[in-house]
């Protein structure tokens, strides 16, 4: 009773509150600045050309925004026109950049500045563009322009172009499809700042973002390969705003690209002779990576899709192939890719290509194999080869001895001959103790070198 005496008391010190409450305004929305309906995300300037034809559509007549990644600015590629390499060259393809998809519309674009890296093997691009770093970026990028469909280069090993940065273009691309709404995956970048409008804010203030479809192109050398699995874009068809074709409006953005002698200068030559020919591109093949709303496979990119955001669609995620027997197969890229295509959800990615690669005349095709021994007992392992007809014996072959529990990393090199060649077929025969494991076949195309 006295306690309740003295409580009584002590409000009655307290200066009576006003029932009004003050109204603050609402939160700002996202800067609608930056909003894109479609990122394209790729690996150097003059790699949108291969969608150019499309983007003229999607950006002039269908009225879609359109932003831009370029991993790199193409610092290691040659240069047509003039003396400039390295970072000079670099800076110069920046602007050509620029340029080229401003001629149709697009403003919005980024650089994440990984260096331009020679080679096929997409594990030697991830590791120079420092992998997870890159992908921080990416993400940031995703959550920032909040894009219903993204587009980029198939992550798959296949003859023609074939560029690492490329393929680790798609890699980012695919991962930042399925981590960037999660807030989980980098949360600094989706955590509010404490005071938006002072200065020396470390988090980001971004939101979660998920989006809807994931499509692919390619530079594979067999194009047809792609047909029936996503949708198509004829360069032909006429631009309704423009008056002209989509693959004159794609001619006129990549030759822009004018350090390139292929494809800038060649869209150049091609516009003075209006011939089309020597870029061989008049079609915009797409395949359809994933969707997580409904549609055809070879529906138009924008079909079934929403206004908005939807849900966090959480993928399969990488699952261990749980055997106790003796087993084989292909490694580097290929054992990357059939991992990430399965826990990722690509299943149609991975059913375009049987393993292949192209090397050099008069060098080493160089096959790298993975022996995984989960027995508790050392193995002896056989590995011998299968090679075309006047080709050298290759090196590698022989016998390896694989520890219990070991995953034993092999290469084996073909020597390739003198004279370009299509492609043929090298036999790897695996065997162990109690006979054959497996046969693992690449079909090896032989190339001058580029």
């Amino acid at each position: 009773m006295i306690r309740r005496f003295f409580f009584s008391l002590l409000l009655a010190a307290v200066p009576t509150q006003s029932l009004s409450q003050t109204m603050f305004p609402p939160a700002p929305e996202p800067d609608d600045r930056f909003k894109a309906d479609i990122l394209v995300i790729v690996a150097h300037p003059d790699d949108e050309g291969m969608a150019i034809g499309y983007l003229a559509k999607a950006v002039l007549d269908q009225h879609k925004r359109v932003a831009l990644v370029y991993g790199t600015r193409g610092n290691g590629g040659g240069n047509a026109i003039g003396l400039e390499q390295a970072a000079a060259l670099g800076a110069e393809r920046e602007i050509e950049a620029r340029k080229a998809v401003a001629s149709i519309g697009i403003t919005n674009v980024w650089f994440i500045g990984a260096p331009d890296t020679p080679g096929e093997n997409v594990l030697r691009s991830l590791e120079t563009w420092n992998h997870g770093s890159a992908l921080w970026q990416v993400v940031r990028l995703v959550r920032l322009t909040r894009p219903q469909v993204i587009i980029t280069w198939l992550p798959a090993y296949s003859v023609g172009e074939n560029h690492g940065d490329h393929q680790a273009a798609a890699v980012l691309a695919t991962e930042a499809f399925d981590s960037a709404g999660d807030p989980t995956v980098f949360p600094e970048q989706v955590t509010a700042p404490s005071d938006r409008t002072k200065d020396g804010n470390l988090t980001e203030g971004l939101q979660p973002w998920q989006a809807q479809k994931l499509y692919f192109f390619s530079d594979t050398a067999d194009p047809t390969a792609l047909d029936g699995k996503g949708p198509q874009y004829p360069w032909t068809e006429v631009s309704a705003s423009r008056g002209v074709s989509y693959g004159r409006l794609a001619l006129e953005s990549i030759a822009n690209h004018r350090t390139q002698d292929y494809p800038g200068l060649m869209a150049a030559e091609a516009l003075k002779k209006d011939d089309f020919g020597p870029l061989k591109r008049m079609l915009t093949r797409l395949v359809l990576g994933k969707s997580l709303v409904s549609g055809s496979v070879a529906g138009d990119v924008f079909e079934g899709t929403v206004v908005g955001a939807i849900s966090f669609r959480r993928i399969h995620g990488y699952e261990p192939e749980l055997t106790n027997a003796l087993s084989a197969e292909l490694g580097g890229p290929w054992a990357f890719y059939r991992r990430f295509w399965k826990a990722h959800d690509l299943g149609a990615a991975q059913q375009i290509f049987s393993p292949q690669m192209k090397a050099e005349l008069s060098s080493d095709a160089n096959i790298p194999v993975l022996v995984h021994n989960p027995t508790g007992q050392d193995v002896l392992v056989d590995v011998s080869a299968a090679t075309p007809g006047g080709w050298a014996s290759p090196k590698g072959v022989g016998r390896y001895p694989v520890r219990a529990h070991e995953t034993r990393a092999l290469e084996i090199s073909v020597p390739t001959p003198a004279k370009a060649t299509s492609a043929q077929r090298v036999l790897l025969r695996i065997a162990g103790p109690s006979g054959p494991i497996r046969d693992l076949a690449v079909d090896v195309t032989v190339v001058t070198k580029d």
